[in-house]
């Protein structure tokens, strides 16, 4: 039995720790689970001294020399007009057109009695429409007439060749109202004048645009509307600047329109299709029944002058719509009460309804 035992230590003593690591892992693994873990010793790693700066810059690939690019000024000054140009955005602002306002209008200060009955000098609207004559009437409790001073005449064929104008030599037409549409194609029917179909329309708002309908395939031909305003057509009528514009007008037109296309400097060709002429007046008998007479055109304030030349203004208020109306209702001598669009009201019932809520309220 000293012997086995004396053999046993030889072994225990002569086996050498070597690797510490193995040792911990041999312990843990699932055949030495019985056994007891080994001691793990903490072995010293080795200092690594560093080497020297030189040796490791002599052992690193040297960077290959840059080589000078000679630049001249011109090639220079592109590059930077490049960039320039690349930091420019797509949604930079344009530029905005805006036509110079008229001159102010000074309103009398007539004293402001109060109003019950108002006449409209534009043909009556249907009920069923939602007009804001009816509600101002409603609002106010208010006796409204309604009766168009002046009509509209189409010229004739003579008339118009007379201006020397010739419709084909035209790409785009220009349209501001379904009357610029009907005497349009009445006169190019009636000089038989076939419009290609290649004709662009510029029409100033969506119901223009859609009234086309009742002469030509809308689907088919080069359309375009704005909502309301000229100024709405200003991208689409710079795009298509090549084309020389035809602007079928009445005789009494509004100047903004072609201070607009002189300003865009467009090629266009401002014919006469058809004029405003003065109605026929016999039926209403005196116009001193009306405590407000509302005017919306120059040649409405003429009718009133041609159709009742011993008219006295004394207690009736007259109200212009627009700039050159209301510059009329002094010329011709008429006392101007009510004018619109202004700064707090741009609409002339808005107009109206301040007016006679200032006037009605005694």
């Amino acid at each position: 039995m000293s012997v086995k035992k004396s053999l046993a230590k030889k072994k225990v003593v002569s086996r050498p720790v070597k690797k510490a690591k193995n040792a911990g892992k041999a312990a843990l693994s699932p055949k030495n689970k019985k056994a007891p873990a080994a001691p793990i010793k903490k072995v010293k790693k080795p200092v690594v001294k560093a080497a020297p700066k030189k040796v490791i810059a002599k052992a690193l690939p040297k960077p290959p020399k840059e080589k000078k690019v000679i630049i001249s000024n011109d090639a220079r000054e592109k590059i930077e007009k490049a960039q320039v140009v690349k930091r420019i955005r797509k949604s930079s602002k344009k530029t905005v057109i805006t036509l110079p306002p008229p001159p102010a209008i000074e309103v009398s200060n007539y004293p402001k009695n109060k109003v019950k009955t108002i006449l409209v000098s534009q043909p009556r609207p249907t009920e069923t429409e939602k007009n804001p004559y009816f509600e101002l009437a409603k609002k106010h409790n208010l006796n409204l007439n309604f009766r168009q001073f002046i009509k509209v005449e189409g010229l004739t064929a003579q008339e118009f060749r007379a201006q020397r104008i010739d419709i084909l030599e035209h790409g785009a037409v220009i349209l501001t109202s379904k009357l610029a549409v009907d005497h349009y194609f009445r006169i190019c029917n009636e000089m038989r004048v076939t419009v290609p179909e290649s004709m662009k329309y510029f029409c100033i708002n969506e119901q223009t645009a859609y009234y086309l309908q009742k002469y030509i395939q809308y689907r088919k031909r080069k359309i375009f509307f704005g909502h309301g305003t000229i100024i709405d057509l200003v991208d689409v009528i710079r795009k298509n600047r090549a084309e020389k514009f035809l602007l079928p007008a009445s005789d009494v037109h509004k100047e903004q329109i072609v201070d607009f296309l002189e300003e865009v400097k467009i090629t266009f060709t401002k014919a006469i299709f058809y004029k405003t002429v003065a109605a026929n007046l016999s039926d209403i008998k005196s116009l001193s029944e009306f405590d407000v007479l509302v005017f919306f055109t120059p040649v409405g304030i003429r009718s009133l002058k041609q159709n009742f030349p011993a008219f006295k203004q004394g207690n009736t208020r007259i109200a212009a719509f627009g700039y050159s109306t209301a510059q009329a209702v002094k010329n011709l001598g008429y006392r101007l009460d009510i004018f619109a669009p202004n700064p707090k009201n741009p609409s002339m019932t808005g107009a109206l309804d301040a007016y006679i809520k200032e006037s009605n309220k005694r």
